[in-house]
């Protein structure tokens, strides 16, 4: 039978401590009611003392949330307890998390103090933490840099005054796997009355290495994990939630189970990614824009003949439509057939080769190829077969000036224009399109990139658009950077309205 692993998520507390990063209360608890579905055991609401916005956000999200523990940080401060416990009140269930540092480091130079001393005021903290809720967390902040005999005791002594759960954070992300492993295992072994308590971990990635000493922690006996959503956090980031909950998820044989929803990880991912103004990185696990990608031609050949050829991961188990054949130099023959066929084009293996020459050809000169290039090899021109075109943009911006964008669509041969004002020329064309297209559509993402460099040149629009509960997507390019907007949302249209 898999062992049960305890998901704590931090992302509106650690997380939310990078500079840029701050979310109103609204925001918070859009996140925290999103983390619910997603099915995580814990979530780190704030930090009560340090602000007012951090006290209500606790407050307000104890009131939103309904099955996962709320946890509020504080220090080994009776002030910050009783702040904690005030914020935690409506919670339904409720932790407060406590500590203080047990390194030499923090010992010495951050409370210029004694080991004894820290070792008693781990102890008060915990016991009048316990005054207010059954559900006490301590941490030993820097345990990565802590003498393994000396967290020992603090670890028995904090278990032994009431903590439920006990936070062996790596603060400073120092610790190597084995090492950190090992330092789990040492206090599995050592402390007397450790099976009293869950041990959490709690890594940072200062040196990339926080995933790796989240896994060994687990696989050294501890069983709740502090992560955050897409990795973010202080200085490097913290443990990446949707890292743990899918290599947990691929690995049955490690026997460790979770409540994660995995098919709601992308959505969220994207969530925390545009609340707070932090872009995903293309290359990361999970959940990067190129998770999924392939573009090399040996690569695309196994995939399209068989997924688990170089995905050991179903994008659809993230929550992704997909993977993504990118069209590239490297791309081989059964890429571009495969392409042509998702566009509706079906060539005989003669043309097919001609094509593929001229595809060759045409890669070397850009550094992608579009659905666009593909068709205009094919002979075929995409915008022609398309139900709803756009006949003409106008638009008047300026300063002081509020956008208004005039519109004419060709529907099926029939024309139908509209005008609609924004906060800016491509929202104001986004609107005069809506006016006319009738529908209850949602754009989610919307990326803009150069194809070249210069003002000049030609810029690219992605945008995923929501409809009816399905995702569809559009692209265009134009030197004008609002009629490529406006084009791509209808070609993202076009793939619904018949």
């Amino acid at each position: 039978m898999a062992d049960k692993l305890f998901i704590f998520d931090t992302t509106l507390r650690d997380g939310e401590q990078v500079p840029g990063c701050q979310l109103n209360s609204i925001e918070k608890i859009e996140v925290a009611k999103a983390l619910e579905g997603l099915g995580v055991d814990v979530i780190e609401a704030g930090f009560p003392v340090s602000s007012p916005g951090d006290f209500k956000s606790v407050i307000e999200i104890s009131k939103a949330v309904t099955w996962p523990t709320i946890c509020a940080l504080t220090r080994a401060v009776e002030k910050d307890i009783d702040l904690a416990a005030e914020a935690l009140r409506y919670a339904r269930r409720k932790r407060i998390h406590t500590g203080i540092g047990t390194s030499d480091y923090h010992i010495r130079y951050k409370f210029n103090s004694t080991r004894e001393e820290i070792l008693r005021r781990a102890v008060a903290c915990v016991k009048y933490a316990k005054q207010y809720v059954e559900d006490v967390e301590f941490y030993a902040e820097d345990a990565g840099r802590t003498d393994n005999e000396y967290l020992a005791r603090v670890v028995e002594a904090v278990i032994q005054a009431g903590a439920t759960v006990v936070n062996i954070p790596d603060t400073t992300g120092y610790c190597l796997p084995e090492q950190y492993g090992a330092k789990i295992r040492f206090l599995k072994e050592h402390v007397n009355n450790v099976d009293q308590a869950v041990l959490s971990t709690h890594c940072h990635n200062d040196l990339g290495m926080a995933t790796a000493n989240t896994i060994q922690g687990v696989m050294n006996g501890a069983r709740q994990v502090e992560v955050t959503v897409n990795g973010i956090g202080e200085r490097a980031g913290n443990t990446s939630l949707e890292e743990v909950a899918m290599i947990f998820k691929s690995h049955r044989e490690a026997g460790i189970e979770t409540n994660i929803n995995s098919q709601k990880i992308y959505s969220i991912s994207r969530m925390v990614s545009g609340l707070m103004n932090m872009p995903v990185q293309p290359n990361k696990a999970i959940v990067g824009r190129n998770a999924f990608a392939h573009s090399s031609g040996i690569h695309q050949d196994g995939v399209l003949k068989n997924r688990e050829s170089y995905e050991i991961i179903d994008p659809k188990d993230v929550g992704i439509d997909d993977n993504a054949i990118l069209l590239t130099a490297r791309s081989g023959r059964a890429a571009l057939k495969h392409r042509l066929q998702v566009l509706g084009v079906e060539l005989e293996q003669g043309v097919l080769d001609k094509v593929y020459e001229e595809f060759l050809k045409l890669a070397d000169r850009k550094k992608d190829i579009n659905d666009d290039d593909v068709l205009m090899l094919a002979g075929k021109d995409r915008t022609a077969m398309q139900r709803i075109k756009l006949e003409y943009l106008q638009v008047t911006s300026g300063v002081g000036l509020k956008p208004v964008a005039s519109i004419c669509l060709n529907i099926a041969g029939e024309r139908f224009e509209a005008a609609a004002s924004g906060n800016g020329p491509v929202d104001a064309a986004i609107k005069a399109i809506k006016s006319i297209i009738h529908r209850n559509m949602t754009i989610q993402e919307f990326l803009i990139q150069a194809i070249d460099k210069g003002s000049d040149d030609m810029g690219k629009v992605h945008m995923q658009v929501e409809y009816a509960n399905n995702t569809y997507y559009g692209f265009a390019a134009n030197t004008d950077i609002i009629a490529a907007s406006a084009e791509a949302f209808l070609d993202a249209i076009n793939k619904f309205v018949k």
